[in-house]
């Protein structure tokens, strides 16, 4: 039988037939490159079978388009041919030049747009069924998809080694900033959650020296002072941990844990010999050092205490386990001594601030971007750009900012009166007065 002697009906149910395989093919594509990979590793690990299908096929994505592409373009050439048929029987020539017109539209509306929307939207209900087809029909086909392939590969190959001596990240790798932004997007996650997962990144990016308690204020046991001073603060001392020394920070003899002190204050007669037996020796780490390294080094090292020293050895601060998990999850409540208020909001809407006060603080309660890649400490901030100890109180304005210094002890600042800039803030603009 000829083309000519087809019935019309049998032609026009094979050109539906072919918008719908075409549907499939388009769908499917789209569908198994918008699938989430890290969910289908999930769900193959939990032995869902399709999953598994699914990433397999995925594993070599070349193999796998080949074969959608292979059956998708015989499938529209076919309908061509078909639709070539059906427009002369009916018109004619101008059914003939009249027919890749309309097929055009048929198939970029009913096999192409809209089966390709859907299947982005709805990945997984696609890309699952259809392992179950493009597994049996890469088989069938494999020696059509490995020629195609092998021809294909050798045109891409030149761009293939340009983009590996690139710095594209090939592959299913995300960088750190992705993995921010993947938590930053997630609506499944609470807000705190988010918030820890997004500390835990920025981890590396903190040294200790940016949450250090600074030197000044080291809560500590000096043995050069009377036992009955000594014994006083282990009575009332609010840490678990205090660093013991003689005279000097710089001249520290350990730490000495208040579990280990309470036996001396149940003996009668104290003596410094007796505090000294109950000091473990110190621990030291750099100050330049992340924290998620310092994390990881407290675990080794079975500390939860540590002294920060700077170059030359001088010890600078102290930074605990405690600090670290408080940069992670927020504040502990039971910290008492985190409960001292350090802010204070005035009627005029600016703030008085202990100038001792850590400048990454003082941002995150705010909400203000004072520059911390100097200075830790408000008192270091005001004095580095005063140049010169004020014998007076004196004000200066760093990048809109306002501050006004209300108190002055010895050589530095008590506490600034501070304001928030009304525009936004220039770059390292400077004013004192």
């Amino acid at each position: 039988m000829g083309a000519e002697e087809t019935p019309m009906v049998f032609l026009l149910l094979t050109i539906v037939g072919m918008v719908a395989l075409s549907a499939y093919f388009s769908s499917s594509e789209t569908a198994m490159m918008a699938v989430n990979r890290y969910r289908l590793r999930h769900l193959e690990q939990e032995g869902d079978p399709a999953a598994k299908r699914t990433n397999d096929l995925l594993s070599r994505p070349d193999r796998l388009l080949g074969v959608i592409l292979i059956g998708n373009n015989l499938v529209n050439f076919s309908a061509a041919t078909v639709a070539t048929v059906i427009g002369l029987r009916l018109f004619g020539d101008i059914g003939v030049a009249a027919a890749p017109i309309v097929l055009t539209l048929l198939f970029l509306i009913f096999a192409e747009v809209a089966p390709k929307t859907i299947a982005a939207q709805f990945p997984e209900r696609i890309a699952f069924p259809s392992s179950y087809v493009l597994g049996p029909l890469l088989k069938l086909l494999y020696p059509v998809v490995w020629f195609v392939n092998t021809i294909s590969n050798l045109v891409v190959s030149p761009f293939a080694r340009h983009a590996d001596d690139g710095s594209d990240a090939g592959g299913d790798q995300l960088t750190q900033d992705e993995i921010r932004t993947l938590v930053n997007e997630n609506e499944v996650l609470p807000e705190r959650r988010q918030n820890m997962l997004l500390n835990v990144l920025d981890l590396e990016k903190v040294t200790v020296d940016d949450i250090m308690v600074p030197r000044a204020e080291i809560v500590g046991i000096d043995l050069d002072d009377p036992i009955e001073d000594i014994l006083t603060l282990l009575a009332s001392s609010e840490h678990t941990r205090l660093p013991v020394y003689r005279e000097n920070i710089n001249d520290i003899v350990g730490v000495l844990h208040l579990r280990r002190a309470v036996r001396l204050l149940k003996l009668d007669n104290v003596t410094i010999q007796d505090v000294e037996k109950q000091v473990r020796e110190p621990y030291f780490v750099p100050e330049a050092t992340p924290l998620n390294t310092q994390l990881l080094n407290f675990q080794k090292e079975k500390r939860r205490i540590a002294l920060v020293v700077d170059e030359y050895g001088d010890i600078e601060g102290i930074v605990t386990l405690e600090d670290i998990l408080e940069e992670i999850v927020g504040e502990f409540t039971t910290d008492l001594a985190g409960q001292i208020e350090e802010i204070t909001p005035l009627d005029d809407g600016s703030f008085e601030i202990d100038a001792m006060a850590q400048l990454r603080d003082i941002n995150k309660a705010l909400g203000w971007t004072l520059p911390t890649d100097g200075p830790k400490t408000l008192n270091g901030f005001v004095l580095e750009h005063l140049g010169v100890i004020p014998d007076a109180n004196a004000g200066l304005e760093v990048d809109g900012y306002r501050l006004e210094i209300l108190g002055i002890e010895r050589n530095r600042v008590l506490n600034v009166r501070a304001e928030a800039p009304r525009e936004p803030p220039g770059e390292g603009h400077s004013n004192a007065s």
